[in-house]
């Protein structure tokens, strides 16, 4: 095709989307995201370009030691070396995220296999690749015991031991029974605050500028399921979980 006839830029997106093959043209648009998922687009030369080619696309140096991968169909990461030619059409990549790091974390959700660049890692991130329904939440699959429903604001620590499986099911009922200083109460969401069980725990208490609060818990659904929590602090319950809470005035 003669150069004049070319197009400006082909979409990855839209030709494996419409199962068609890349068109000639000067340029390839691709989506790429750097250490979080906020794509951005980009437009490299080459249909079959190599790992170098797309980082510098992003004006990303690969000699500041990147981590390139391309997310395939399948929701799997596949690392991309900087010498590595990528097919666009055939291996079906349309996004690709990078980590300046020299050092990944693997995960695993729903069994596709996926990395990050930093040993934190947001829950919202994990939601964000998972899509789950409406009726569904992310969670921590814990061998030998409960599976953790997943928060999306909390964040999530990869540099544990072993690889972290996280799945997408159907929430937990959206009432909790729990058990305050020996009464029956109900909390809708399954990890609660220190702070919140102090108010159900004081319910017709003005706030008081001297009082500190002690509280212990059992039978929770986090681990480990019994223990102390101090203000600031959280706790995954389930039915049954039991808090004794303690005030003192001090003078």
């Amino acid at each position: 095709m003669p150069p004049h006839d070319l197009l400006d830029a082909d979409d990855a997106g839209d030709t494996l989307r419409d199962d068609q093959p890349l068109r000639p043209a000067r340029g390839y648009r691709i989506q790429f995201a750097e250490g979080d998922l906020h794509f951005r687009t980009l437009v490299v030369t080459d249909p079959v370009p190599l790992g170098r080619q797309i980082l510098a696309s992003a004006g990303a140096d690969p000699r500041d030691g990147y981590a390139l991968f391309a997310i395939l169909p399948t929701g799997d990461f596949e690392e991309v070396r900087l010498d590595e030619p990528i097919d666009l059409h055939a291996r079906g990549a349309e996004q690709f995220i990078a980590f300046r790091t020299d050092r990944t974390f693997a995960f695993t959700l729903n069994d596709r296999q996926l990395a990050w660049g930093a040993p934190s890692l947001p829950a919202a991130a994990v939601y964000q690749l998972a899509a789950p329904g409406d009726d569904e939440g992310v969670f921590l699959d814990v061998r030998g015991g409960t599976d953790r429903l997943v928060a999306p604001h909390e964040t999530l620590d990869l540099a544990g031991g072993g690889v972290e499986r996280f799945v997408t099911a159907r929430k937990p009922p959206t009432e909790f029974n729990i058990v305050i200083n020996g009464r029956h109460r109900t909390v809708t969401d399954p990890r609660v605050t220190f702070e919140q069980i102090v108010q159900l725990a004081f319910p017709d208490q003005p706030a008081e500028p001297n009082a500190v609060y002690s509280m212990t818990y059992r039978h929770a659904a986090s681990a480990p399921h019994a223990g102390e929590v101090a203000a600031g602090g959280s706790v995954q319950v389930k039915n049954g979980t039991v808090f004794n809470v303690t005030k003192t005035i001090q003078s």
